[in-house]
Order: structure tokens, then C-alpha cells, then sequence
């Protein structure tokens, strides 16, 4: 791999985005108010070649934050160890501010499934969660963050609430917390539950990073409001609002921007980075 110089060992309290390849020059060129970018672990785990060398010359002008999405935390089966030991040698390469995984679950036997699926909130899902986050963190030598899923049903055997759950999986792994505030809107409103109650319950004192991001609106089959995280458009005026009450909680953190598909031009996305500055100032 590249050399790399020495990077900060976290992320600034200001705003982030996803990166995307097509972004790279004029993000060079023209990054506005973004200061950090978060790039898919899994997109860089090769041997050398473009990503990579793009990688290094974002890493000497931005913190890098690197969001894994493959890991299966919350997967019945052992963690893969071949997948754990390349994200090692990506993390131990580019020395990110950051490393995040989400609450989910995306593997069967030998299967991978290209989605982040739910979990049941049990004392067994806590175990097998809590025991892949420390093998996690002892082999990267380094602290994760979990990001809350977004859900679109509710297991009838949980017997623990979504914030009860993430608590107590600090409390026995000392990880931080990755909250997604789009997945809180996003799940509030398809379980029919208040967004502001889950914020009030959430374990805002392990933050460590907050993200927001687009969904599309569809209904179910009794016509309810369902909405799907697509990261596929702009942030929505309720999103923006709840991250001012999740911001009004903790003060100052550091806020991505996330837009995966049908991704726009960069003049878009700097203009949502420029609405998450001005939501750090209030």
C-alpha cells in the first residue's frame, strides 16, 4: 500500500459526507465546509491500484472515517476472519479518526446477503453482539462506533428496547455509539413511536458521531406511512429538525452527510455539508 502520514485520532465536530469517486476533484478542488469524508471499508480492501491512491491524497486534506458494512455484528455464525483481517490492514494503513459498524446482521453460513438486516433486542442477541465487538476492537487495536438500524417491524420475542439495548452493549464492550438520525425518523415513523422519545432514552454520552441522510416515502398494505432508507435524496426538514434536538443534547459533534444511489452532482451534496454547518452554529 502507499505511505500515508500520521492522522488525526478523531474526527472534527464539524460536517462529513460519504465519499463517492466521481466527487474527488472537485472535492479537491472545492470542499466548502467539509472537513472529513467516510469511506466503505469494504470498497478498499484490494491491493494498490486507483481507489487506493485516491484514498491517500483525500487522507493528507480531510480526516477519513471508515464505515464498514460487511462485518455481520450481529450474525449467528463466527465472524469471518479472512474479511476481519483485511479491514485490519486497511485501518492499520490509513490510520482513520474513526471505525463504524452497524447493529445487523447480513450473513448465513457461507451466504452474504448485500443488505443490513434486524435483529431481535434478546439477552442472546446481546451476547453474540457484545462478543463480536470486543473481537472486533482487539484485533483492530482500536475503539468502534455502532450505528442504530433502521427497522421496519418488531420482533415479538424482544424483550429490550432499541436504547436499552445499545447502553448495555457499551457497558460490556466500552464501544462508542454512531447515531443516525434519519434511521431514528425512519423507524419512528413505520413503528409508529415518537422520534423525540427514542432521543430522550438514547445514551447520548457515548456519541460519537452523528449521521443524517435521505429516505423515500411509500405506504404499506393498510396504507401507513412506510418510509425506506435509501440514501438516495436530500435530508428531510423533520430529519434536520431532529438533529438539532439530538445536537441541543450533546453540543458540537461530528455530522455526515450520507447520499449512496442516484448520487448527485457535488454542488448537491456540498449544499447539504453547508445545511449541516449551519445546524453546528445554532
Amino acid at each position: 500500500m502507499l505511505d500515508t502520514p500520521p492522522r488525526l485520532d478523531r474526527l472534527p465536530n464539524t460536517p462529513g459526507v460519504g465519499y463517492k469517486p466521481q466527487h474527488f476533484n472537485d472535492l479537491m478542488a472545492d470542499p466548502g465546509s467539509v472537513e472529513w469524508i467516510e469511506v466503505h471499508a469494504e470498497n478498499y480492501m484490494g491491493d494498490g491500484g486507483r481507489p487506493l491512491a485516491q484514498l491517500a491524497a483525500l487522507s493528507e486534506r480531510f480526516a477519513i472515517s471508515v464505515h464498514g458494512v460487511g462485518l455481520s455484528i450481529g450474525g449467528e455464525t463466527p465472524l469471518d476472519l479472512d474479511h476481519l483481517a483485511r479491514l485490519k490492514r486497511l485501518c492499520d494503513w490509513i490510520k482513520p479518526a474513526s471505525f463504524s459498524e452497524h447493529l445487523a446482521w447480513s450473513t448465513h453460513g457461507a451466504e452474504f446477503m448485500n443488505d443490513l438486516l434486524p435483529l431481535p433486542y434478546t439477552e442472546a442477541t446481546l451476547d453474540r453482539v457484545c462478543d463480536h465487538i470486543n473481537q472486533v476492537q482487539d484485533v483492530l487495536g482500536r475503539q468502534m462506533i455502532l450505528e442504530n438500524p433502521s427497522s421496519y417491524l418488531v420482533f415479538a420475542e424482544s424483550t429490550l428496547s432499541e436504547t436499552d439495548f445499545l447502553d448495555e452493549v457499551t457497558h460490556r464492550t466500552n464501544c462508542g455509539l454512531l447515531l443516525d438520525v434519519n434511521n431514528v425518523f425512519v423507524s419512528s415513523t413505520n413503528l409508529s413511536v415518537s422520534p423525540q422519545t427514542y432521543l430522550d432514552s438514547y445514551p447520548m454520552h457515548r456519541v460519537g458521531e452523528f449521521h443524517v441522510g435521505g429516505h423515500d416515502e411509500d405506504t404499506d398494505d393498510h396504507g401507513a406511512p412506510l418510509l425506506i432508507d435509501s440514501h438516495a435524496a436530500p435530508v428531510t426538514d423533520p430529519v434536520w429538525t431532529l438533529l438539532d434536538m439530538a445536537l441541543a443534547k450533546t453540543g458540537p459533534m461530528p455530522v455526515l452527510v450520507e447520499w449512496d444511489t442516484d448520487v448527485p452532482d457535488w454542488s448537491v451534496l456540498k449544499a447539504e455539508a453547508a445545511h449541516a454547518a449551519l445546524a453546528l452554529t445554532k
